[in-house]
């Protein structure tokens, strides 16, 4: 049975037996309370909830938890009545407990910040929670309460020790004050569960989510702790369920599913040093591994991303990261864990940006493996921007120096001397191993694993297994860092896509949204989300100071900030609230709207919303990023950039986007391994597919290419594929052929293809995709007497030697032949890592050993990085006599021709571990030339508008989201255009490539780009200008009106033509005069 009633002249229809208080919370308005919890008992006993009740006889003050609705009853909840009686309750309070944060807070929120009571400075307020939980809901009544008036108290009985007591913490959980302490009478004790997502560091409750952010982001319960499933007592959380989502009879199901092909991505584990004595990590707070470090910097770790000891919470001073721990360690993983060193200088660098400066970290390693695209660069810019230290050693040792909780570390350096250091903190660089289900895929899949228990895979195809059908893509088949993870998964997917090409599309169900509000004529109703993105943005700007500045600007409705604004839960918070508040325009200050801006575009539009009534601003690069230092100045400019956005969120109108078809081929430049693998996963997918090549024949770089270290055959796999790529009718090869035009936008390019034979034949084709797949050259020295001196030459020129049977036993014959590494890479112009020379170094080495034992083979070398599981050639190279001599940069080996052109050559080198300068006369020097970009790579550039890094190769959108894309829509990169890599790399990228460009071809039609360029015809006067300064061809002139028009399909909204038109005929839809001038208006 429903009742009618007004609250604060609100009607509502709540139902029979239903509070006051309830019924007020389901209407919205907002009653402050201490004692009222939704699960247990209504009580009455902190008096806060007061209202003033209207029964038509009489009015008087109630309190709201324990009076029952009445059919007709008038609710006031802020009549001065009211709040004249709940300030004497909070003052009264006040006086009780006048530490409690809680009680502050709520005091401070309704106008109380001071009583003028006598203050006893007790903590329990007797509000009755703790009593009510434990009688009521556990079933155990350890606690109650004792005496009478002012000496009023909770205890168990006869204040004694409970053996009763199950520790369960719910009455310490539920006490608003923090009074109560169950371990002080608990005889069982009382801990809280460590969370393991924090590794320990931090708490979680029995019914929690697995980690921020987590998809789904649902929470569960863990029986082994919950109340429930030992005593089938307490039930609170399905009490205060309003979902009703919480069964306790849930059971596990089994579900059967039948799929064409299965991808495994079970991910890694780390190694944990439980048992390693030198680093005592079991015994000393101080010691942490890389990823509890990870959570400690996190804004939404244990400690708030503040840094402090975990033994006593004092501001760290000084940190030591250890590499390699578990990793490249005969006793236990031999291989490298690939991802470690760059882990720990991000880690690093992060580290001293929360410290602003006064915190030292030092980084003691073997060999600095960073060989990623970007990596060297960032490696220097720890050392020269952030003064992170780097220091070479070995036989780290870890004890503590003080009761204080200061660790002392104990070391060999690079020459064998002790050395000895004292830090505050010691981070160890865990290895990666593999899950420890992983037996579960060989049992249950069949999969074979490798010597190291990872999911062994195929030498040149990484994401296929021993099964047919079953792909993997991640750290499970070997460690690796995110980049080549996203690469591996679109991968595998792309490997799926090929066995299910035949049914694609039949199981997809179409993204279904609400008819679009009208609400141009509406007032301006902005809604304003600010994000800390973490510690990014909110460990700089004071992000709750710019949402209290936002509040007060023209037209704001709503402004509030979140930790990641871009979270799952976030985006139902935004969706719900543009309902609640009838917002219309939207303003999101956050990160980069280059990856963030459709997903909030997205949100906004399931309910309603035109997508395009969002202005998006970048409060990080533009503020936090770029203001580090200067919190003020970084808080300041968020605030104007924040007051601009709004200006011309007001302006913004709906924009709607055409549709544009797409063609279903795909244009492949460069006919490399990389090319043809991209080639041959678009055939087999079913696109049609044009491979063009420049020179005579398939293969590029692999054709001199002749053994792996690990001894698989690339010709045999060149041979193969060439053979593959020839038989495939989907694919048509041109050799001896070049891009002469490219023009076209999105889904329906156009390329001229000319041969360059001779007979300059030229051939038109179309296309929906382009897959960019040149190549990338060997470096060309003249260091070291190369081009003087015929026993001066390169590891490749050796690799062909070595592959030669007479040319080998030349080799052979050498006494001694040394290789000098980084020759051409990791310098101030190529601030970059060749990642493959030094594998290709020790593989010719093992090769040289393994036909003539006797020659001496020295290696000089500035970081040894063979990565993953290369590591373990590297170790056989050392058993097998190898040498390795280390130099750095600014003091390279001496090369000096002998006295006679047959002499042997003279190398001059400084020996870090020996102290002493080499001299060795050498028969033969092998060169281990870096990789650089081809040197047409700046015109194909050019042709089809995509960009190149700083070292002259191409340049994805984004490093570790999109790894393959170019920020031009319907073009992708692969191979050594993209980086060094090695082979089986470089197909893996190739297929993600060809999975990227698959998922634009196997659509009917996409969207136009929304914000593109307008003509006002009455203003233009056919000029011509716009046209001619257009990169994308999108203006032409209208021959019948003498006026400019758009092709909307090919503009990308730059704005170029808006700029040149000198009557100003030609806006820019979103970035109108208009809109800049509200801007800067608002700026001044």
């Amino acid at each position: 049975m429903m009742v009618n009633l007004t609250i604060n002249n609100k009607p509502i229809d709540a139902e029979e037996g239903t509070t006051v208080l309830q019924a007020a919370q389901t209407l919205g308005v907002k009653i402050p309370t201490l004692c009222y919890h939704k699960a247990l008992s209504p009580y009455g006993g902190c008096r806060l909830c007061l209202v003033e009740l209207d029964d038509g006889r009489r009015k008087r003050i109630q309190t709201s938890c324990i009076y029952p609705v009445q059919e007709g009853l008038k609710v006031y909840t802020d009549t001065e009545r009211v709040i004249k009686a709940r300030n004497i309750v909070l003052e009264l309070l006040l006086a009780r407990c006048p530490e409690s944060e809680e009680l502050k807070l709520i005091a401070s929120e309704w106008g109380v910040t001071k009583t003028r009571i006598k203050k006893r400075n007790e903590k329990c307020i007797l509000c009755g929670l703790c009593v009510r939980m434990c009688n009521e809901r556990m079933g155990k009544a350890i606690i109650g309460f004792a005496n009478r008036g002012i000496d009023r108290v909770v205890i168990p009985p006869f204040d004694a020790d409970s053996e009763v007591c199950m520790g369960c913490g719910a009455c310490a959980f539920i006490c608003p004050t923090a009074a109560i302490k169950p371990e002080d009478f608990c005889v069982r004790g009382v801990s809280a569960l460590p969370s393991e997502f924090d590794f320990g560091l931090g708490q979680r409750p029995v019914v929690s989510v697995a980690f921020p952010q987590a998809v789904p982001n649902t929470p569960s319960i863990d029986k082994e702790h919950c109340v429930y499933f030992q005593t089938e007592n307490c039930r609170t959380c399905e009490a205060v369920c309003d979902a009703k989502a919480i069964d306790f009879e849930q059971q596990t199901e089994q579900l059967k599913l039948k799929v064409g092909a299965v991808i495994v991505a079970p991910g890694y584990e780390r190694y944990y040093p439980d048992n390693r004595l030198e680093y005592n990590y079991q015994h000393l707070a101080n010691v942490l591994t890389a990823p509890e470090f990870e959570r400690m910097l996190s804004a939404s770790g244990p400690y708030g991303g503040h840094l402090v000891r975990p033994s006593d919470h004092q501001e760290l001073k000084r940190i030591a990261f250890l590499q390699c721990v578990g990793s490249r360690d005969l006793e236990c993983n031999q291989y490298c864990s690939s991802v470690c060193c760059m882990h720990a200088t991000k880690e690093a660098i992060v580290a001293k940006e929360h410290s602003e400066g006064d915190l030292e970290t030092d980084i003691y390693f073997m060999d600095m493996r960073a060989f990623g695209k970007g990596f060297d660069r960032y490696y220097e810019r720890a050392k020269s921007e952030y003064n992170v230290s780097y220091r070479r050693c070995r036989l780290p040792v870890v004890e503590q120096a003080s009761e204080n909780g200061e660790l002392l570390l104990n070391y060999l350096d690079e020459q064998g001397k002790l050395q000895k250091e004292h830090y505050d903190l010691v981070v160890l660089s865990t290895a990666l191993i593999p899950p420890k289900n992983v037996g579960m895929f060989k049992e249950a899949a069949g999969l074979n694993l490798n010597k190291y228990n990872f999911v062994d895979t195929k030498p040149f195809a990484s994401e296929d297994t021993n099964r047919k059908g079953v792909f993997i893509c991640g750290a499970v088949s070997e460690p690796k860092d995110i980049p080549e993870t996203v690469i591996q998964a679109s991968a595998a997917a792309a490997r799926a896509s090929e066995i299910l090409a035949e049914v694609r599309g039949t199981l997809i169900e179409e993204k279904e949204y609400p008819p679009e509000l009208a609400v141009s004529g509406e007032q301006l109703r902005i809604g304003v989300f600010v994000c800390h993105c973490g510690i990014n943005i909110g460990g700089v700007v004071n992000v709750a100071d710019v949402v209290e500045f936002a509040k007060d600007l023209p037209n704001v409705a709503y402004c509030e900030h979140s930790l990641y604004t871009c979270s799952q839960d976030n985006q139902q918070k935004i969706k719900e609230t543009i309902i609640k508040h009838k917002l219309n325009r939207i303003v999101i200050a956050s990160c980069t709207p280059r990856t963030h801006e459709p997903l909030f575009q997205d949100t906004i539009r399931e309910v309603g919303l035109n997508p395009f009534l969002l202005e998006f601003v970048s409060i990080r690069e533009h503020c936090s990023w770029v203001h580090m230092s200067d919190k003020a100045r970084a808080t300041a400019k968020a605030k104007d950039l924040v007051a601009m956005a709004i200006s011309k969120a007001g302006l913004l109108r709906p924009v709607y986007s055409s549709s544009i078809s797409v063609r279903s081929e795909a244009l492949v430049v460069g006919g490399g391994m990389a090319g043809m693998a991209a080639a041959l996963s678009l055939a087999e997918q079913g696109f049609e597919t044009y491979l063009v090549e420049k020179d005579k024949e398939l293969g590029g770089n692999l054709r001199k290419l002749y053994f792996t270290v690990s001894g698989d055959d690339p010709q045999k796999l060149l041979t193969e594929t060439i053979e593959q790529v020839e038989a495939s009718k989907k694919i048509h090869v041109y050799l001896n052929t070049s891009v002469k035009e490219f023009s076209g936008y999105l889904g329906n390019y156009k390329t001229t293809l000319v041969s360059i034979d001779g007979k300059a034949r030229e051939t038109t084709i179309e296309h929906g995709a382009v897959i960019i797949a040149t190549g990338a050259a060997e470096y060309e020295t003249k260091e070291y007497m190369y081009g003087k001196s015929d026993r001066v030459i390169t590891q490749k020129e050796l690799e062909a030697k070595l592959f030669d049977q007479a040319e080998s036993a030349k080799v052979a014959s050498a006494q001694t032949i040394a290789m000098i590494q980084c020759v051409g890479s990791r310098e101030e112009d190529r601030m970059y890592c060749g990642r493959v020379c030094c594998t290709q170094a020790i593989k010719n080495a093992l090769k040289i050993k393994q036909i003539s034992p006797a020659t001496n083979v020295v290696i000089f070398y500035r970081d040894i990085r063979t990565y993953g599981f290369r590591e373990e050639y590297y170790q056989k190279a050392r058993q097998e006599g190898v040498i390795f001599v280390r130099y750095e940069p600014e003091n390279k080996p001496k090369v000096t021709p002998g006295q006679t052109p047959e002499d042997a050559l003279v190398i001059e080198a400084e020996d870090f571990v020996l102290g002493q300068k080499l001299h060795l006369n050498i028969d033969l020097l092998v060169l281990s030339n870096g990789i650089t970009p081809r040197l047409d790579s700046e015109q194909v550039a050019k042709m089809f508008k995509v960009p190149l890094d700083q070292d002259g190769f191409f340049l994805e959108a984004h490093i570790k989201l999109r790894p393959v894309d170019f920020s031009t829509d319907g073009i992708f990169l692969c191979g050594l255009a993209h980086s060094p890599k090695f082979v089986s790399e470089a197909i893996s990228q190739a297929r993600a490539a060809a999975c990227r460009a698959a998922t634009l071809l196997a659509q009917d039609t996409v969207k136009a780009k929304g914000r593109t360029a307008e003509i006002m015809e009455r203003l233009c006067a056919g000029c011509g200008l716009c046209v001619g300064v257009c990169p994308y061809g999108a203006r032409e002139i209208d021959r019948e009106k003498g006026i400019a028009k758009v092709l909307e399909v090919l503009c990308q909204g730059c704005g170029a033509c808006a700029a040149v038109c000198p009557n100003a005929a030609t806006r820019q839809v979103g970035f109108a005069k208009e809109d800049i001038m509200a801007a800067v208006d608002s700026l001044i």
